[in-house]
């Protein structure tokens, strides 16, 4: 048990910093070398591909034709928006100020669970939530655009509303994955958000001058590492994680993506040291932590 909790720790850190380094890049990447649709038919279609080739060389798992059916539409509905909406925030506004609503996910997730599915709301999660979107409404208020973020009101209005579509994705599908394996649910949800975004492209155009001629090799990596880390791996790397560590340590290891992506910003030139951006950042990561404490302490079933 304790190497499978080495693993899982492992797993964490490096999927969440891989996470982290893809704000960064995808920030490098758009809107100059692809458009926000562009991207996010590329990320669906490279990671479906990629996991239904890394299916076969693994153990089969058993699924009904419904689970099948429910993925593939929560993946064309929730997996896609949730991208779309993302790099579209991003494509406007800083890595920083994504991170920070990538990290409002947990928040949503309770929210989610008090209104719809009558979870208990006790005072902790309430003071917890209530400090997260103090967190929330600093950053989206305060932050003027500029060079580095040319219209950051709009920008992370859409990243707010990515984190949200997340959460609702989260949800469903981890009451989905309850009967069948990770890599089933990861080929049809990423199947499903291809679908819809090769249908997008095909309507609005696919634009991505990364592929234009002459050819440009430092963007070309950068998509490839896109591709493949935070987007295949990082993925790949989730599941572990959440199956042998506690709610509250997943909680803080999601803290690493607005490390990562802070720290890179600032080395790269893609933000500048903001005070409120800052404080926004202390207040959801005590927000988020009060949460996932309360959380971990209402559920009763025995932690690993």
């Amino acid at each position: 048990m304790k190497n499978k909790k080495l693993e899982a720790n492992l797993s964490m850190a490096v999927s969440k910093i891989f996470s982290g380094l893809n704000m960064n890049a995808l920030k490098f990447l758009l809107p100059l070398w692809m458009s926000p649709l562009t991207g996010a038919t590329l990320r669906c279609t490279f990671a479906a591909v990629a996991f239904w080739v890394i299916g076969w060389f693994m153990p089969p798992e058993k699924s009904s034709g419904r689970d099948k059916c429910l993925l593939f539409l929560l993946g064309a509905l929730g997996l896609y928006g949730f991208m779309f909406l993302y790099l579209a925030g991003l494509s406007k506004t800083t890595p920083v100020s994504s991170s920070i609503f990538t990290s409002l996910q947990p928040i949503w997730v309770f929210l989610i669970m008090i209104f719809f599915y009558k979870e208990k709301a006790t005072a902790k999660k309430i003071i917890g939530i209530s400090i997260g979107l103090v967190g929330a409404l600093v950053c989206i208020l305060t932050q003027q655009s500029d060079d580095l973020a040319s219209d950051a009101f709009t920008g992370n209005m859409l990243c707010l509303a990515s984190s949200v579509v997340y959460a609702v994705y989260l949800i469903l599908s981890q009451r989905i994955l309850t009967a069948i394996g990770a890599i089933t649910m990861l080929r049809y949800t990423f199947s499903g958000a291809a679908l819809s975004a090769i249908i997008v492209s095909l309507i609005t155009g696919f634009d991505a001058a990364v592929f234009s001629v002459p050819f440009h090799w430092m963007p070309f990596l950068v998509l490839m590492f896109v591709l493949i880390f935070p987007t295949t791996i990082s993925y790949m790397l989730l599941p572990v994680g959440l199956k042998y560590l506690k709610t509250t340590v997943v909680a803080i290891y999601g803290y690493l993506i607005l490390i990562v992506a802070t720290i890179a910003s600032l080395i790269l030139g893609q933000d500048r040291f903001s005070w409120m951006q800052t404080f926004a950042i202390i207040f959801i990561c005590i927000g988020v932590y009060l949460v996932e404490v309360a959380e971990n302490k209402g559920n009763k079933s025995p932690s690993v």
